[in-house]
């Protein structure tokens, strides 16, 4: 399976189920089917049944993990423009950088990244694909620091697709860890000197659940051993964090569930009566235009019902989406929805009774207002 070149994208056309495409050069809109979504290594692949669509295209070839001041370069139609863009620049450090919910392998460039130039290709100087660009760090301090998805990661993707015919994600191993680099901790514990992690809590939904315990200290990983600061060596000069080698096994639970349930355990709520909940995915419909946004977000819900006959507005603090929703569209709507998604029910067993709020003085029914309207303030936590 191969990444379709970059290049041959001049624009991205999003329409709710279906993408637009276009050749470079071409003015022709191809439909595209979107068959993998990975929000938590920002990539998505998408297939054109058009045979004209695919006439004369060559497929990149993937080239190995750069080094430090290797050249690169950087192909993308930023900032909305019709035309090619490129620009060229350095390797400037590899590393673990966070990807919104997970945190895997990066290449930092000096070379410009600007909107738009997200998924374009990025080459090193055999022509060869090193990764693809996905995001740039601006401050005033700062200037020229941008990240590409390097091809292990695209690898990792693509091949979970192929063989399992859907995205099943990175692995999360599912503990929280503490360095150990005091020497009084390190002979308490009676570990060797500058080596090991310390495990402090364990999510009891993962398969770690079944061979660690909490003060168990963790000194090694597939035989690799792992220092007191939680890196581990990375090629021949170089370290890296300990969440590395985890990342490139392949993933047998629901990843960004298990942060959720590690929030849950041991977060503590920030209003009353708030509860945490993942948000996966916003489904297409009319009453959820301009949500779309709203998906893949680990969130506080808020709930607020009012009336249109109310005088004041639904209140929503600073650090919430505002989402509102017309009652009786949504009832009209669950039905086709649920159908469209094969979705046998829209909420399971345990969730029938109406909700009861556990911190009210008597409890508030949710299952039986008379509102017509529902605002939903969701915070990206």
């Amino acid at each position: 399976m191969h990444l379709s070149p970059g290049p041959l994208f001049s624009n991205l056309e999003w329409k709710k189920e279906e993408v637009k495409v276009k050749r470079r050069g071409d003015d022709i809109k191809y439909t595209a089917k979107v068959l993998a979504i990975g929000a938590e290594c920002d990539i998505a692949l998408l297939s054109v049944e058009s045979k004209q669509f695919w006439k004369e295209a060559e497929p990149l070839q993937f080239g190995c993990l750069p080094r430090l001041q290797d050249a690169v370069t950087v192909v993308g139609y930023p900032l909305g423009g019709d035309t090619i863009s490129v620009t060229k620049g350095i390797v400037s450090r590899i590393e673990v950088t966070s990807y919104g919910s997970s945190e895997l392998l990066s290449i930092q460039i000096d070379a410009a990244l600007n909107p738009g130039n997200s998924g374009g290709p990025t080459f090193n100087d055999r022509g060869e694909c090193i990764g693809v660009a996905f995001q740039a760090y601006r401050s005033e301090e700062t200037e020229n620091i941008g990240y590409v998805i390097p091809t292990m990661v695209v690898s990792h993707f693509l091949e979970d697709y192929e063989r399992n015919r859907k995205y099943s994600g990175f692995p999360c191993l599912g503990v929280l860890l503490q360095k150990l680099e005091n020497p009084a901790l390190q002979a308490c514990l009676k570990v060797p000197y500058n080596e090991g992690v310390l495990v402090r809590r364990i999510e009891p939904t993962s398969d770690a659940c079944k061979v660690l315990k909490e003060g168990d200290v963790i000194v090694s990983f597939d035989g690799v051993k792992v220092g007191c600061e939680g890196t581990v060596p990375f090629r021949s000069t170089e370290r890296i964090t300990f969440r590395y080698l985890i990342s490139q096994k392949e993933e047998t639970e629901d990843s960004l569930g298990l942060k959720l349930l590690a929030k849950k355990r041991y977060s503590l709520p920030m209003f009353k009566g708030e509860q945490i909940v993942i948000l996966t995915q916003v489904l297409p419909t009319d009453v959820n235009d301009g949500y779309e946004d709203m998906g893949y977000q680990q969130a506080s819900l808020e709930v607020q019902w009012y009336t249109n006959k109310e005088h004041s507005s639904p209140n929503s603090s600073g650090r919430f989406y505002m989402a509102v929703l017309e009652r009786e569209a949504c009832a009209a709507a669950s039905f086709r929805i649920l159908k469209g998604n094969g979705i046998l029910s829209e909420r399971s067993d345990d969730l029938l009774e109406p909700y009861v709020d556990p911190m009210g003085d008597n409890g508030e029914d949710f299952g039986e207002t008379t509102h017509e309207f529902i605002m939903a303030g969701i915070a990206q936590t």
